[in-house]
Protein backbone atom coordinates (compact mmCIF):
# COMPACT_ATOMS: atom_id res chain seq x y z
CA UNK A 1 0.00 0.00 0.00
CA UNK A 2 1.41 3.39 -1.05
CA UNK A 3 1.71 6.36 1.11
CA UNK A 4 -1.15 8.92 0.73
CA UNK A 5 1.57 11.59 -0.86
CA UNK A 6 2.53 8.72 -3.25
CA UNK A 7 -0.96 7.66 -4.42
CA UNK A 8 -1.64 11.70 -5.13
CA UNK A 9 1.24 12.48 -7.11
CA UNK A 10 0.67 9.74 -9.40
CA UNK A 11 -2.82 10.04 -9.93
CA UNK A 12 -2.09 14.25 -11.05
CA UNK A 13 0.90 12.98 -12.72
CA UNK A 14 -1.11 10.80 -14.97
CA UNK A 15 -4.64 12.84 -15.14
CA UNK A 16 -2.72 16.40 -15.56
CA UNK A 17 0.53 15.77 -17.48
CA UNK A 18 2.79 17.40 -14.06
CA UNK A 19 5.48 15.18 -13.25
CA UNK A 20 9.17 14.86 -12.35
CA UNK A 21 11.95 16.75 -14.39
CA UNK A 22 8.62 19.08 -15.47
CA UNK A 23 9.96 22.45 -17.36
CA UNK A 24 9.79 25.20 -14.60
CA UNK A 25 6.83 27.07 -16.11
CA UNK A 26 4.94 24.15 -15.73
CA UNK A 27 5.76 23.47 -12.09
CA UNK A 28 3.77 23.81 -9.70
CA UNK A 29 2.62 22.33 -6.43
CA UNK A 30 0.15 20.46 -5.96
CA UNK A 31 0.06 19.33 -2.11
CA UNK A 32 1.09 22.17 1.06
CA UNK A 33 2.33 21.58 4.00
CA UNK A 34 3.25 23.98 7.05
CA UNK A 35 6.50 22.74 8.92
CA UNK A 36 8.30 22.81 11.86
CA UNK A 37 11.39 21.08 12.59
CA UNK A 38 13.52 20.88 15.62
CA UNK A 39 17.22 19.96 15.43
CA UNK A 40 18.54 17.68 17.73
CA UNK A 41 21.48 17.22 20.37
CA UNK A 42 23.34 14.85 22.95
CA UNK A 43 24.85 15.88 25.74
CA UNK A 44 28.07 15.81 24.29
CA UNK A 45 27.13 18.66 21.70
CA UNK A 46 27.00 15.97 18.78
CA UNK A 47 24.14 16.03 16.41
CA UNK A 48 21.78 13.13 16.53
CA UNK A 49 18.68 13.86 14.23
CA UNK A 50 15.83 15.70 13.29
CA UNK A 51 12.47 15.43 14.36
CA UNK A 52 9.48 16.86 11.78
CA UNK A 53 6.10 18.08 12.22
CA UNK A 54 4.39 18.20 9.10
CA UNK A 55 0.98 19.78 8.57
CA UNK A 56 -0.95 19.06 5.36
CA UNK A 57 -3.39 21.05 3.88
CA UNK A 58 -7.07 20.52 4.17
CA UNK A 59 -7.12 19.18 1.22
CA UNK A 60 -5.09 16.69 1.17
CA UNK A 61 -5.75 16.25 4.06
CA UNK A 62 -9.25 14.98 3.33
CA UNK A 63 -8.18 12.94 0.68
CA UNK A 64 -5.56 11.09 3.18
CA UNK A 65 -8.65 10.14 5.32
CA UNK A 66 -10.67 8.52 2.48
CA UNK A 67 -11.59 4.93 3.26
CA UNK A 68 -10.67 5.48 7.27
CA UNK A 69 -13.86 4.15 9.69
CA UNK A 70 -14.86 6.29 12.90
CA UNK A 71 -16.54 6.35 15.29
CA UNK A 72 -17.11 9.98 15.59
CA UNK A 73 -17.50 11.94 12.04
CA UNK A 74 -14.07 13.90 12.30
CA UNK A 75 -12.62 12.64 15.15
CA UNK A 76 -9.28 10.12 14.66
CA UNK A 77 -6.98 9.08 16.95
CA UNK A 78 -3.87 8.06 16.64
CA UNK A 79 -4.64 4.12 16.83
CA UNK A 80 -6.95 4.70 13.73
CA UNK A 81 -4.25 6.63 11.99
CA UNK A 82 -1.43 4.42 12.87
CA UNK A 83 -1.56 2.38 9.81
CA UNK A 84 -2.03 5.97 7.33
CA UNK A 85 0.78 6.98 9.21
CA UNK A 86 3.34 3.95 8.81
CA UNK A 87 2.23 4.06 4.85
CA UNK A 88 3.68 7.82 5.20
CA UNK A 89 7.02 7.45 6.47
CA UNK A 90 7.92 3.64 4.44
CA UNK A 91 7.17 5.59 1.28
CA UNK A 92 8.96 8.82 2.13
CA UNK A 93 11.86 7.03 2.16
CA UNK A 94 11.63 6.86 -1.90
CA UNK A 95 12.26 10.46 -1.95
CA UNK A 96 14.67 10.92 1.00
CA UNK A 97 12.50 12.17 3.51
CA UNK A 98 12.88 15.52 1.55
CA UNK A 99 15.41 16.03 4.15
CA UNK A 100 19.46 16.79 2.75
CA UNK A 101 22.32 17.78 5.72
CA UNK A 102 25.41 18.67 5.18
CA UNK A 103 28.06 18.42 8.10
CA UNK A 104 31.13 20.94 7.08
CA UNK A 105 29.99 20.30 3.63
CA UNK A 106 29.65 16.21 3.73
CA UNK A 107 26.41 14.41 2.73
CA UNK A 108 24.71 12.90 5.97
CA UNK A 109 22.49 9.81 5.79
CA UNK A 110 19.49 8.96 8.04
CA UNK A 111 18.34 6.15 9.43
CA UNK A 112 14.25 4.91 9.17
CA UNK A 113 12.21 7.03 10.88
CA UNK A 114 11.47 6.82 14.85
CA UNK A 115 8.46 8.20 16.93
CA UNK A 116 6.44 8.76 13.88
CA UNK A 117 2.48 9.07 14.30
CA UNK A 118 -0.33 10.98 12.60
CA UNK A 119 -3.03 13.74 14.79
CA UNK A 120 -6.22 14.95 12.88
CA UNK A 121 -6.88 18.64 14.37
CA UNK A 122 -8.31 21.61 12.40
CA UNK A 123 -9.40 19.74 9.66
CA UNK A 124 -5.76 18.91 9.35
CA UNK A 125 -3.54 16.08 9.03
CA UNK A 126 -0.27 16.40 10.47
CA UNK A 127 2.53 13.99 10.58
CA UNK A 128 5.26 13.64 13.28
CA UNK A 129 8.54 12.03 13.00
CA UNK A 130 12.03 11.55 13.73
CA UNK A 131 14.78 11.14 11.53
CA UNK A 132 17.88 9.94 13.25
CA UNK A 133 21.21 10.36 11.48
CA UNK A 134 23.29 7.06 11.10
CA UNK A 135 25.97 8.33 12.99
CA UNK A 136 25.89 11.38 15.46
CA UNK A 137 28.33 14.35 14.11
CA UNK A 138 29.60 17.48 16.22
CA UNK A 139 30.49 19.35 12.67
CA UNK A 140 31.27 23.24 12.70
CA UNK A 141 28.59 23.72 10.46
CA UNK A 142 25.25 21.54 9.72
CA UNK A 143 23.37 22.62 6.67
CA UNK A 144 19.79 21.51 6.53
CA UNK A 145 17.77 21.88 3.40
CA UNK A 146 13.61 20.83 3.14
CA UNK A 147 12.30 21.10 0.21
CA UNK A 148 10.69 18.62 -2.87
CA UNK A 149 12.91 18.56 -5.85
CA UNK A 150 10.38 18.13 -8.01
CA UNK A 151 8.00 20.57 -6.50
CA UNK A 152 4.90 18.99 -6.46
CA UNK A 153 5.00 19.84 -2.50
CA UNK A 154 5.36 23.32 -1.11
CA UNK A 155 6.96 23.30 2.09
CA UNK A 156 6.45 26.26 4.43
CA UNK A 157 7.40 26.69 7.46
CA UNK A 158 5.76 28.06 10.57
CA UNK A 159 5.69 31.88 11.23
CA UNK A 160 6.57 31.04 14.90
CA UNK A 161 9.23 29.39 16.08
CA UNK A 162 10.28 27.55 12.65
CA UNK A 163 12.90 25.64 13.68
CA UNK A 164 14.30 25.24 17.69
CA UNK A 165 17.32 23.50 18.56
CA UNK A 166 16.85 20.48 21.14
CA UNK A 167 19.92 20.41 23.86
CA UNK A 168 22.55 22.52 21.24
CA UNK A 169 25.53 24.07 23.38
CA UNK A 170 25.21 27.32 24.27
CA UNK A 171 27.71 28.59 21.30
CA UNK A 172 25.74 27.46 18.57
CA UNK A 173 23.52 29.97 16.34
CA UNK A 174 21.38 28.85 13.79
CA UNK A 175 20.23 31.44 10.33
CA UNK A 176 16.81 30.50 9.31
CA UNK A 177 16.28 31.40 5.48
CA UNK A 178 13.16 31.04 3.67
CA UNK A 179 12.36 30.96 -0.08
CA UNK A 180 12.56 34.41 -1.47
CA UNK A 181 11.46 35.81 -4.82
CA UNK A 182 14.35 37.30 -5.37
CA UNK A 183 16.89 33.98 -5.38
CA UNK A 184 14.06 32.03 -7.15
CA UNK A 185 14.21 34.41 -10.25
CA UNK A 186 18.03 34.11 -10.17
CA UNK A 187 18.02 30.53 -10.00
CA UNK A 188 15.15 30.46 -12.90
CA UNK A 189 17.25 32.34 -15.24
CA UNK A 190 20.24 30.17 -14.27
CA UNK A 191 18.69 27.15 -14.67
CA UNK A 192 16.70 27.84 -18.16
CA UNK A 193 20.57 29.22 -19.36
CA UNK A 194 21.71 25.63 -18.47
CA UNK A 195 19.01 23.64 -19.83
CA UNK A 196 18.78 22.22 -16.61
CA UNK A 197 15.86 21.82 -14.42
CA UNK A 198 15.77 18.40 -12.89
CA UNK A 199 16.22 19.86 -9.49
CA UNK A 200 14.02 22.73 -10.10
CA UNK A 201 12.39 22.56 -6.43
CA UNK A 202 15.73 23.81 -4.87
CA UNK A 203 14.88 27.09 -5.64
CA UNK A 204 12.11 27.35 -3.18
CA UNK A 205 13.90 25.07 -0.88
CA UNK A 206 14.17 25.88 3.45
CA UNK A 207 17.58 26.70 4.27
CA UNK A 208 18.73 25.89 7.84
CA UNK A 209 22.62 26.84 8.97
CA UNK A 210 23.89 26.07 12.39
CA UNK A 211 27.00 26.98 13.20
CA UNK A 212 29.16 26.05 16.09
CA UNK A 213 32.42 26.93 16.70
Amino acid sequence: MKTAIYRLLAVLALAGGAGFGAQPAQAHPHVWITAASEVLYAADGSITGVRHAWTFDDMFSTYALQGIETKTKGVYSREQLAPLAKDNVENLREFGFFTFAKADGKKQKFEEPVDYFLEYKDDALTLHFTLPLKAPVKPKQLALDVFDPAFFIDFKFEEKDPIKLVGAPASCRMNFQRPGDADVKKLTEEMVASGDNANYGAMYANKISVNCP
